[in-house]
């Protein structure tokens, strides 16, 4: 089984800075890019990151922070991407391409790449010419709150490489985590995606004061949505049950730390989208998630009465109360 001695990750928010832990306390050896220069300085001499997850005390004598992205990924063989998809492409445009040669990449980006309207496994293969076959992608369910608090996770590695996914797997050790290994990427790259969305969905609901029947009716059909949507998009056999596929939407649509309910009960109140957005401190993936997806559904001509639902109240302005009285109607 192959060692994971060093690995580098990009990206110093919440989800970043859980997965430092998780590396650094499974004796991997981080070096963790962070876009602020301050951020780096004060890690270095607390140990914390002073602008998410700050509570949690972090090993130095294992991280390595640093602003320059291409120091920082000449330090391993294995690139983990923790950046929201709307800043990707900028906090990748600094870095020389020659530096990504023959590395493995493990994605944890969570929406569509806006601008290209792909998802980040097909912007990382076209934009570093690195085949499927040496991507990974992180799946939940697993919020970063609770991964600081050392509560029990199970997080999914996805590949189509069996013996790769099952070795970054076992190369996590820390014992709050379980690592469950597989091989269907593409498959839990999108429920990742896909989640955010019915997080929206179900944040609305509750600030228009739907109770907890209707919510169950709505997420039972977002469950439908999401099947019907990957099987379009690939019709491989896959058991959505697992919990790197439904696991990671269900605890998305229902925890009070999920940052896209959140967003959505504020819009369901009565918020305008950039008044909710303006309060939230951390990047709301299913904004942006809502907008790629809806393209790529209509191109498939696709039905997904639940995502357009979401998509004509954030980017149309339609009213919410209007469109849930109207999806009331179309739940089953």
């Amino acid at each position: 089984m192959n060692a994971i001695n060093k690995i580098s990750i990009i990206g110093g928010g919440s989800w970043g800075t859980a997965l430092v832990k998780i590396f650094s306390e499974s004796n991997v050896d981080v070096h963790w890019h962070l876009r602020s220069l301050a951020s780096v300085v004060h890690i270095k001499e607390e140990g914390n990151n002073p602008n998410y997850l700050s509570f949690l005390h972090l090993d130095k004598n294992s991280i390595s922070p640093s602003d320059d992205i291409d120091e920082v990924v000449k330090g391993s063989d294995y690139i983990l991407l923790a950046v929201p998809s709307a800043y990707l492409e900028r906090t990748l445009s600094d870095l020389a391409p020659d530096l990504m040669k023959d590395k493995k990449v493990i994605l944890s980006v969570k929406g569509i790449i806006p601008g290209h309207n792909v998802l980040p496994s097909e912007f990382i293969q076209k934009k570093y010419d690195i085949p499927r076959e040496r991507q990974f992608v992180i799946g939940g369910p697993c919020h970063a709150e609770e991964v600081a608090m050392e509560r029990k996770t199970y997080m999914t590695i996805a590949g189509d490489d069996k013996d790769e996914t099952e070795a970054i797997g076992h190369n996590v050790n820390a014992d709050y985590i379980k690592t469950i290994p597989n091989f269907d990427p593409m498959g839990v790259e999108l429920s990742a995606i896909m989640k955010n969305i019915i997080g929206i969905a179900c944040g609305m609901a509750d600030g228009l004061n739907y109770g907890d029947n209707f919510q169950a009716v709505l997420v039972s059909n977002a469950l439908k949505e999401v099947s019907e949507f990957l099987y379009a998009l690939d019709e491989q056999d896959r058991n959505l049950s697992q919990s790197g596929y439904y696991g990671d939407l269900l605890v998305t649509a229902y925890s009070e730390f999920s940052r896209n309910r959140t967003f959505g009960q504020m819009i369901g109140r009565g918020f305008s989208v950039d008044l909710a957005q303006s309060k939230m401190k951390m990047v709301v993936e299913g904004y942006y998630a809502v907008h790629g997806i809806y393209k790529m559904a209509r191109n498939l001509n696709q039905d997904m009465p639940i995502v357009f639902m979401v998509y004509r109240i954030l980017y149309n302005k339609i009213s919410p109360h209007l469109e849930f009285k109207l999806i009331e109607q179309v739940l089953r």
